[in-house]
């Protein structure tokens, strides 16, 4: 690396850099440079790395790596800071048709900055009798139901990777969503996550609390989901139906320029 323009943004304290990689200049096999990158002491500092990019078929690519450098599944925060940042750079309006690692996805950003985004079917969730339920939602995801006011002082980070590294899950791991019902109708769900690749627990999650949301409507919960995160608030809506399955699934929250800077090395 010599020389590299980047952005910073954020959704709900899911922070990424953010590169303008439309012709296709960044080495994606030099995982020691985005682990650079996203280290909080000694690079830019972030949970992940993304790419823009152009493509024959779509408005733009979005490539995501993790901030232990290495290529990651769908991230939802993620996919929305893209979609902003595609904005930013007039690639599109209000509306996105883009590719990422789990395929297609389709947005609406709104002039507030809140991105709707649309993610893929859900086929169903799988109860798993030592970890909690199981579900993939672009990542694969476990996600655990707590007693009322027990997750505030939960310890995520030792909690969630015992289920990251258990046998169950072996080497390919898996996201940790630790959730707890709203006390009184109307109020949010609470939502605290230990991200595979990140290997902490981080501010936000998009596809973990759209797990929670998913796996709360087997719970009560009606769509749309209102989600809180230490980081902020979230919403997903989705169709459940009667096999478990759950389609037209989104979502919504905001996306946030940070700031934009250079990087020598």
């Amino acid at each position: 690396m010599t020389t590299l323009h980047f952005h910073k943004y954020q959704g709900t304290g899911n922070d990424f850099v953010m590169i303008d990689d439309r012709a296709r200049q960044f080495d994606i096999t030099d995982y020691k440079l985005v682990r650079h990158l996203c280290d909080r002491r000694l690079g830019i500092g972030a949970d992940g790395l993304i790419l823009l990019r152009q493509h024959a078929d779509y408005d733009f690519e979005m490539v995501y790596f993790n901030a232990d450098g290495h290529l990651g599944s769908m991230c939802g925060n993620g996919g929305r800071c893209t979609v902003a940042f595609a904005r930013k750079l007039h690639v599109i309006q209000d509306h996105a048709h883009f590719l990422a690692a789990d395929g297609p996805h389709e947005a609406r950003i709104e002039a507030d900055g809140t991105v709707h985004l649309r993610m893929q079917n859900v086929p169903g969730q799988q109860e798993l009798e030592e970890h909690g339920i199981f579900l993939d939602t672009g990542s694969p995801h476990v996600v655990q139901f707590l007693p009322s006011n027990t997750l505030a002082e939960l310890n995520v980070f030792a909690q969630g990777q015992a289920v990251r590294y258990s046998d169950y899950f072996k080497e390919k791991g898996t996201n940790v969503n630790f959730a707890e019902a709203p006390a009184t109708h109307g109020q949010p769900w609470q939502v605290r996550t230990y991200e595979r690749g990140v290997e902490d627990e981080t501010l936000s999650c998009g596809t973990g609390v759209t797990a929670v949301a998913l796996a709360a409507s087997r719970r009560g919960a009606t769509s749309p989901v209102h989600l809180r995160t230490r980081g902020g608030d979230l919403r997903v809506s989705f169709e459940a139906h009667p096999d478990g399955s759950f389609t037209h699934v989104y979502l919504s929250g905001p996306a946030t320029w940070v700031f934009e800077g250079t990087i020598h090395g």
